[in-house]
């Protein structure tokens, strides 16, 4: 093996390994020196070496994921062009991530890792920068939901936003533990159809007018 693969190798066994390890433990529980055991790397300072902060690693975890989840979500607001429909719009938001959740297969952690990593104000704001910095795909959404939802102020929208992210990271937490445990038989498609009816709820909620 080259020495060119063999880095591109321990890059990637490091970070699969500390996806797995932050998603079970949390992020602040487990040490780089661990990490780069686990990852059966004689030197325990194999991640400061190849990532330099964990701040660094967790950027690296969610680019991992973050160009496949954009194509999906390019392809799917393609697709719904200037439709109004809310529910097609809601699905844009859902898909991405269950969809990429099922592509790779049993078990996956990265929807524990997303959890753990959005408790935190710093990191979840360089996962969100990691995510959503550079998506056109994004943009395109926030504006078809805008379209499905005229009357309802800028903040709320936000606000809202918000509520269907939540759901959509704790939920699919839930659906990957339990498919981990091999405790659970609906899909990813089941988990995100009752994703889309539910966030579809919050969106067309009427807003309660100001105390």
């Amino acid at each position: 093996m080259r020495r060119d693969e063999r880095v591109s190798a321990t890059r990637e066994a490091l970070l699969t390994t500390a996806e797995r390890l932050f998603a079970e433990r949390g992020v602040h529980a487990v040490a780089n020196r661990e990490i780069s055991e686990a990852a059966g790397q004689g030197n325990n300072a194999a991640v400061n070496y190849h990532f330099g902060t964990k701040t660094d690693l967790i950027r690296a975890i969610v680019s991992k994921h973050t160009a496949q989840m954009e194509e999906i979500r390019a392809r799917l607001v393609y697709e719904t062009g200037d439709s109004t429909d809310l529910n097609e719009w809601v699905a844009c938001m859902v898909l991405p991530f269950t969809k990429h959740l099922e592509a790779l297969g049993m078990p996956t952690w990265f929807g524990r890792f997303t959890a753990q990593v959005m408790a935190d104000p710093a990191l979840q704001a360089a996962m969100t920068e990691e995510s959503f910095g550079n998506s056109p795909s994004l943009t395109s959404l926030q504006n078809g939901l805008a379209r499905c939802a005229p009357g309802l102020p800028a903040g709320l929208r936000r606000e809202r936003s918000l509520m269907a992210r939540h759901l959509i990271v704790q939920m699919s937490v839930e659906r990957e533990r339990a498919l981990a445990e091999h405790a659970d038989r609906i899909s990813w498609r089941d988990t995100a159809n009752g994703l889309i009816d539910a966030i579809v709820g919050v969106w067309s909620a009427p807003a309660t007018p100001p105390a």
